[in-house]
């Protein structure tokens, strides 16, 4: 495990995303953009993909940043629709493979959407879907960003509503990925499984079912949260032994509640990560390339 930066007191956001998913910065800019704000220890957690993994980790050492290899699966709890963070994953080859062929999935996904949105009068292309990820995972907000480009819609916002949320007219199911694999995936590549961003879905008998799902942790600290989810996801971390975690969930932004660092936790949280690994990766062995 790399070692953590020296000197200052630690800046940590654990929850960040890239050009690999749905952000809007490369690998390499969100490490610079990390630098710039002083963070010290930061994760990177594109959906259903390690694939910008590599480069934040190479752009990393010169800047003084530590990069927390990782990454935010959509895994299914019945029916509802869970998002596990994978954090500190000591072989990101080994969820890599995995990943692939959900990734495929994706793309099938993408262009069933497509399909239905031409065969109602809005002839987006999958190429233009396709370039709006640049090579990583596809969803929604790629074709988002395609009907905005073309004029169909005025903003991304209108895209959900008008065709791509959930219940809308070119709504198609993700690929399924329960949440028991989702865990078990994670744990193999020597991560801790996080539930991201619980919010008011975060209470005891929701806990109960993750828990004997066998995740590690929930996030606490999120910009989606209120006062009263920290406060109620917190004391659900504690009863039930997990460990916290939290980050600000950037996706670009470069201002506002979301932006890169505008939430951090404290290095005791991280402390805690660092004595679940070991007890974790004791249990479950690392897969070997």
């Amino acid at each position: 495990m790399s070692s953590l930066p020296q000197g200052a007191a630690m800046r940590i956001d654990l929850h960040a995303h890239s050009t690999a998913s749905d952000g809007t910065a490369t690998p390499t800019r969100f490490v610079e953009t990390a630098a710039a704000a002083g963070l010290t220890v930061v994760a990177l957690t594109d959906h259903d993909t390690v694939d910008g993994v590599a480069e934040a980790m190479a752009a990393a050492g010169p800047l003084g940043v530590r990069v927390v290899p990782g990454v935010e699966l959509s895994v299914m709890d019945g029916k509802d629709e869970v998002h596990l963070l994978g954090l500190h994953l000591a072989n990101v080859g080994a969820i890599a493979d995995a990943l692939h062929a959900f990734r495929e999935g994706r793309t099938t996904r993408a262009a069933s959407i497509v399909e239905t949105l031409n065969s109602l009068g809005v002839p987006v292309t999958l190429e233009a879907v396709l370039a709006e990820a640049a090579g990583g995972a596809v969803g929604r907000p790629h074709v988002a960003r395609a009907l905005v480009a073309g004029g169909w819609v005025s903003d991304l916002r209108e895209a959900f509503e008008k065709w791509l949320g959930n219940g809308k007219p070119a709504f198609v199911e993700k690929p399924r990925l329960e949440v028991e694999d989702g865990v078990t995936l994670i744990h193999r590549a020597g991560g801790l499984a996080i539930w991201a961003h619980p919010g008011d879905d975060g209470r005891r008998a929701k806990f109960e079912r993750l828990v004997a799902a066998g995740i590690d942790g929930a996030e606490v600290r999120h910009p989606g949260h209120s006062a009263a989810d920290q406060a109620r996801i917190g004391a659900l971390v504690e009863f039930f032994h997990l460990v916290p975690s939290g980050g600000s969930d950037w996706h670009g932004a470069e201002g506002g509640p979301r932006m890169l660092g505008a939430v951090q936790v404290p290095s005791e949280w991280l402390d805690r990560h660092e004595e679940r690994l070991e007890m974790r990766r004791r249990a479950v062995p690392v897969r070997e390339e």
